[in-house]
């Protein structure tokens, strides 16, 4: 039940506001309909239609008396001109036999009044004329045919209640919406600033606005960037430190180990230093990111190519599949080193064929990594993304496997505001497919 009825609200705050607010407006003003209408408008009409029941009896009874002063002629002009009755006798009409049964609230209100004098001895009709009221009366000896305008019977208060009571919405509906998106406004810019910050923009303006609450969340929010922005830049100064620090004995091993005349024993270590030097390098790349390169705009396309072009192992080349031409802003270095890093990876374990492609989907890009290598079993495809994570069977310290380059990669896409999911590639070996916003 509570799913249903979530469906049909907005899902906006803009909306939801609006909702809260118009709400109640609108159970009040039916309130006060219906108040209005069983303390006024019936009240009213009851007291319209008595007047009117009255003047009809008047009329009757003045027929009755025969004053010679007054002929039949004379009576109908002055009940016309003076209390707005039409009348005659006629003895073409509906058969009056007692058994009328009003139909809208009108002619109940004047049954109610006429039952008084006459005795269910009428029949009320308010649709054959348009705005007017026709009663048939049998008076025993003859039938009288009175008419009378329908507004004598219905309150004109009741057309300007209704008039003011729908503007006065109308108004109100379009000041608090007014308001209220003025105080959805902040809120938006800070969400858009969050996005922004999130897919590597440094500096993005925002200036705390709007009401207290949100001029708080915003300048929490710039003092939580600069906070991570100097600790960013903390690590990365560091970084380059430890980097050199550890690159300048490994130079110096490199250096002594071509000195050695024992070919075999330098050849060893050789290997053995060039392996530290890339688990360095491996390490450095997945502690430091690149929290220091800028975004731009660049064609995805395009980077994919490039990396197609340089990216290869055992001279085995990337192919190209489909690529949409598609710009995007991103870091572009740290973005093809995520690539580089998938795409080799089914290259160094296995795979003859590496294939890359896109695939827009309105607001999101795919970008598809297929290979035909021995794939990663479905129980692993999670735990792959953890740091220094190797699968045995298909990671070795000989290949120069860290267990980083999934980590990484995953670590530039999340920082691009995207996702990154292992499947099957319909090549028989690993798919990993990028989805990023445009």
């Amino acid at each position: 039940m509570k799913l249903g009825i979530k469906k049909f609200l907005p899902r906006g705050l803009l909306g939801r506001s609006l909702l809260i607010i118009m709400i109640p407006l609108v159970l009040l003003q039916i309130v006060t309909g219906i108040i209005f209408y069983d303390r006024h408008w019936s009240t009213v009409s009851r007291h319209r239609a008595l007047d009117l029941v009255g003047e009809i009896t008047l009329v009757k009874l003045l027929r009755s008396q025969a004053d010679p002063r007054f002929s039949e002629t004379e009576l109908a002009y002055l009940a016309a001109s003076t209390i707005r009755l039409e009348f005659e006798v006629t003895t073409e009409g509906p058969v009056i036999d007692g058994t009328f049964e009003p139909s809208g609230n009108l002619q109940k209100t004047l049954a109610v009044a006429l039952d008084g004098p006459f005795r269910n001895a009428y029949i009320i009709d308010t649709d054959a004329q348009s705005k007017r009221v026709i009663i048939w009366i049998d008076t025993g000896d003859e039938i009288l045919r009175v008419a009378t305008d329908s507004e004598r019977l219905i309150s004109s208060t009741t057309r300007i209640f209704v008039a003011w009571m729908i503007g006065t919405s109308i108004i109100l509906f379009g000041v608090a919406t007014l308001f209220m998106r003025n105080q959805v406004r902040p809120i938006r810019r800070l969400a858009r600033a969050a996005e922004s910050f999130g897919k590597g923009h440094i500096e993005t303006d925002l200036e705390p606005s709007g009401a207290a609450e949100v001029r708080q969340a915003a300048a929490a929010f710039l003092a939580m960037r600069e906070r991570i922005n100097r600790q960013v830049q903390q690590r990365t100064f560091m970084l380059a430190g430890v980097s050199h620090d550890l690159r300048t004995p490994l130079t110096r091993m490199k250096l002594q180990l071509a000195m050695l005349t024992n070919d075999d024993d330098a050849a060893e270590m050789a290997h053995d230093v060039t392996e530290m030097e890339n688990m360095i390098a491996g390490y450095l790349d997945f502690v430091r990111g690149e929290g220091e390169e800028k975004t731009q705009t660049v064609r995805i396309d395009a980077l994919i190519r490039d990396v197609a072009k340089n990216a290869r192992i055992n001279e085995k080349e990337i192919e190209c599949g489909h690529l949409d031409i598609t710009e995007i802003s991103l870091r572009k270095e740290a973005f093809k080193r995520c690539l580089t890093n998938l795409a080799t990876n089914g290259l160094r374990y296995g795979a003859e064929k590496v294939q890359i492609s896109t695939n827009s989907m309105g607001d999101h890009i795919a970008i598809i990594v297929d290979d035909d290598g021995p794939g990663i079993p479905e129980a692993h495809r999670d735990e792959v993304f953890r740091p220094f994570f190797r699968i045995d069977t298909s990671r070795n310290i000989d290949t120069g496997g860290t267990g980083l380059g999934l980590s990484i990669a995953q670590d530039i896409v999340h920082e691009h505001g995207g996702k990154i999911t292992l499947s099957e590639s319909p090549m028989g070996g690993l798919r990993a497919e990028i989805s990023l916003p445009i």
